[in-house]
């Protein structure tokens, strides 16, 4: 598995990397997607950096010792992970981008419909999900790193209670310094008591967050008034993924964390990711994009007023 990933990832950059080339070459893009490909195809290379820099971490003496199983460190497996999603969110966030504007062109009044003020808390909204759901991504490539959901398989307690007692959590081995100074952040990181803790807590607050954000859209007249049609189906979407996420989470940690349910529950995160990036897409339009489309417009008028002046009067009904 792991050559099939080093060469899955080398194929992944030079599919993206020989189009990039073409397509900037025979300026088949704009400028400012130009250097946004140019972007990817650097971050790219860079995963690719990381990627070598997680599998060094791994590399020990007893790599091949009797027993030995293969470690690598969860902080840059969590680095790879982010910067994973990183380079996937930029690809589907430009390529809606330019799906957006062409649909803008044929519809201009969906612009002016995005325009109102009062969507503005909805679209912060959104984008503070945006970033708890990728924060609770980070938090389960620690969990991955550090096999801790092999550990209170079950839920919701942990143990005999919602969470283990404080002096599990806050355990002073994990700490490296003598002054205690890092003993939070190491316990928050490397142990996987607190690590599988962390993990459930945000889980549970992106859950919370989806339904309220839902709640708000469905109970809010002023708010669902103004609300595009392809956002509020992107909500209903959003309450969807969620749920299934929630119970692949759950399943994972019940069962032990079979690979196969461990790879649905991570492909799930990936999923709810994209479901975020889609809805902030439907109500947020760049100033880019309402340049491109205004300009689109004016030709199109242009074009219409040139045409009229050049038709025979047969055509015009004109006597």
């Amino acid at each position: 598995m792991e050559w099939t990933h080093r060469l899955w990832g080398r194929v992944i950059g030079v599919t993206f990397l020989v189009p990039t080339i073409y397509f900037i070459a025979r300026r088949k893009v704009s400028a400012n997607m130009a250097a946004r490909l140019v972007g990817i195809t650097g971050l790219i290379g860079v995963q690719g950096f990381i990627g070598w820099w997680m599998v060094k971490s791994g590399l020990k003496d007893d790599l091949f010792a009797p027993g030995s199983h293969p470690r690598v460190s969860q902080y840059r497996l969590a680095a790879h992970l982010a910067a994973a999603f990183v380079v996937y969110s930029t690809m589907l966030v430009s390529g809606l981008r330019i799906l957006q504007a062409h649909r803008a062109i044929s519809s201009p009044e969906t612009i002016s419909a995005l325009a109102n003020p009062r969507l503005g808390a909805f679209r912060v909204a959104v984008l503070a999900l945006t970033a708890l759901v990728f924060t609770t991504v980070v938090s389960g490539a620690l969990v991955a790193g550090l096999d801790a959901g092999l550990i209170y398989n079950d839920f919701p307690f942990m143990g005999v209670g919602l969470a283990p007692p404080s002096s599990e959590l806050w355990d002073p081995w994990y700490s490296k310094r003598e002054d205690r100074s890092d003993l939070w952040w190491r316990n928050m990181t490397a142990n996987p008591s607190l690590v599988q803790l962390d993990h459930r807590i945000l889980a549970t607050t992106t859950f919370t967050a989806v339904i309220g954000l839902w709640a708000w859209t469905r109970f809010t007249p002023r708010l669902r008034s103004i609300l595009p049609p392809s956002a509020k189906k992107g909500v209903l979407g959003l309450v969807h993924l969620v749920s299934l996420q929630v119970a692949l989470g759950i399943s994972t940690l019940m069962y032990l964390v079979p690979i196969w349910l461990a790879a649905s529950h991570q492909a799930g995160s990936l999923a709810l990711l994209t479901g975020v990036l889609v809805l902030g897409t439907r109500i947020h339009v760049p100033s880019r994009t309402v340049k491109i489309v205004q300009r689109a417009i004016q030709a199109q008028s242009k074009a219409g007023a040139n045409l009229g002046k050049h038709t025979p009067s047969s055509f015009t009904g004109k006597a």
